[in-house]
């Protein structure tokens, strides 16, 4: 579970970080190839972050993502708003599926134990 959510996270993030930085590109003071840059940097960094979840150091590198959205508010202001967004559903559901999964754990402790009897 823990999985999937982070998946749908990170691949919608990667979408709307492309997308802001391509309208950011034509809104910035900056060079069109370094918004464009950035942005598809972070885009493909989400995206090569979902294939690697089978990993837990993954989520690590996926918390660390998180900051270098919410950081590109810098060149793009709306990201503080929208990487803020993304962070805290990531690490909401990264506290949720981890309760939901202990929870599972239990349960099936517990039908365990009772079948034993």
């Amino acid at each position: 579970m823990r999985r999937s959510l982070a998946a749908i996270v990170l691949t919608f993030e990667a979408f709307v970080v492309f997308f802001a930085m391509l309208v950011a590109a034509n809104l910035s003071d900056l060079p069109t190839g370094s918004v464009v840059a950035m942005g598809g940097s972070l885009a493909i960094a989400c995206l090569l972050v979902v294939g690697l979840l089978r990993h837990r150091w993954a989520y690590v590198l996926g918390s660390l993502l998180q900051v270098a959205v919410v950081a590109s508010g810098l060149v793009v202001p709306a990201m503080w708003l929208l990487g803020t967004l993304f962070a805290a559903m990531w690490f909401v559901f990264l506290v949720l599926s981890a309760r939901v999964e202990r929870m599972a754990r239990s349960a099936a402790g517990v039908e365990r134990a009772a079948g034993a009897r």
